[in-house]
């Protein structure tokens, strides 16, 4: 009996303190097949934000399917509805948002000139106050061709300001991209290494946006502000790989 004793309290002892102190409220592991779970996610329609040049759809396994475990978003170069490309932003507004957490995804990302795949949050007040005065928590970006992968928040203190970090990554590979985020700190994290940390302790900075609920967005842009435009070089379609979404709350 001694010797199991001591053997449980030395695994004990090496378990990871993440481990003992989130526990998972919602998930989609995507372990089905077809479109997306409607109970889950809703889709972003139309030409929505930074002069990108796709149209995101609705309710085409073109764009947007679950396959072998994985979400798939697909941007692809083809007319439809004035626009010369197609993807898909996949939204939990309205079906499920949170204060505070852990949000951890694991994906995998193609490369390409003008792509710009992100998982990221706003708040669910963005309909009433608009951008930036919602708040926006950027859990993953990446654009074009680069090893890089940006986490960085937005927010309004008299104009928008930001704060970001970055980490050196093969995007091509699964990895998982994950915030922690609480009454006090935002932190990033890369494979389960912090890279980047924002301070939000009693709204510093006018921060007061970050006390309040956020949704989730999943989204394959192309084009836009920031990544500039696909060349001859992009090779479409393109997919970004999810292979599931988790959210945690401390453990009560």
């Amino acid at each position: 009996m001694k010797r199991f004793l001591l053997i449980s309290l030395f695994l004990i002892a090496f378990i990871p303190v993440n481990s003992q102190k989130w526990e998972q409220v919602w998930s989609d592991e995507f372990n089905y097949e077809g479109l997306p779970d409607s109970t889950k996610w809703s889709n972003e329609v139309g030409f929505i934000r930074n002069k990108e040049l796709q149209y995101y759809t609705s309710g085409r396994i073109e764009n947007s399917k679950v396959r072998n475990g994985n979400l798939l978003i697909i941007g692809r170069k083809e007319q439809y509805k004035n626009a010369e490309y197609t993807s898909a932003s996949l939204v939990t507004d309205g079906k499920y948002y949170m204060t505070y957490g852990k949000i951890d995804a694991r994906i995998k990302l193609q490369k390409g000139q003008g792509m710009w795949p992100a998982i990221w949050m706003l708040g669910q007040n963005h309909h009433q106050v608009g951008w930036p005065g919602c708040g926006e928590i950027d859990i993953m970006e990446h654009i074009n061709d680069e090893d890089i992968m940006y986490g960085t928040l937005h927010w309004l203190n008299e104009k928008h300001v930001s704060s970001g970090g970055t980490a050196k990554c093969d995007v091509g590979k699964y990895h998982n991209y994950a915030v922690e985020w609480d009454k006090d700190a935002i932190k990033w994290f890369l494979d389960g290494n912090k890279y980047w940390e924002v301070s939000i302790k009693d709204s510093m900075n006018s921060t007061e946006e970050f006390n309040k609920p956020f949704y989730i967005i999943l989204n394959l842009a192309i084009g836009g502000n920031w990544p500039k435009n696909p060349d001859p070089t992009t090779i479409l379609p393109d997919t970004m790989f999810v292979d599931y979404v988790r959210i945690y709350q401390i453990k009560k």
